[in-house]
């Protein structure tokens, strides 16, 4: 399972631990991902996916998972979730 959020692309980053002695070694900075279920209200169902805490409140931001990713760029988004995005665009033009 790869370390990175399925919504906006975030994944590790390295830096250096800076000890008192002012020693440095290198370290990573992991993302804070969380796996969530969250309810699309084209689909009418749940969706299961791993993001950082960030984007979930990006998600409330913007008004749920339809419109988050109504705006989301294609590039910043895993597999799983432009399969998704087509599915609720798809369900969006039919209703």
């Amino acid at each position: 399972m790869s370390r990175r959020c399925e919504l906006t692309g975030k994944g590790p980053m390295t830096g250096n631990n800076v000890s008192h002695a002012n020693n440095k070694t290198k370290r990573r900075f992991l993302p804070n991902l969380n796996d969530v279920t969250l309810q699309s209200e084209a689909l009418g169902r749940g969706v299961k996916l791993r993001i950082s805490a960030s984007a979930l409140r990006s998600v409330d931001h913007r008004g749920g998972l339809d419109a988050f990713l109504a705006k989301a760029k294609d590039a910043d988004l895993s597999a799983n979730a432009l399969k998704i995005k087509k599915e609720i665009a798809k369900a969006q033009a039919a209703a």
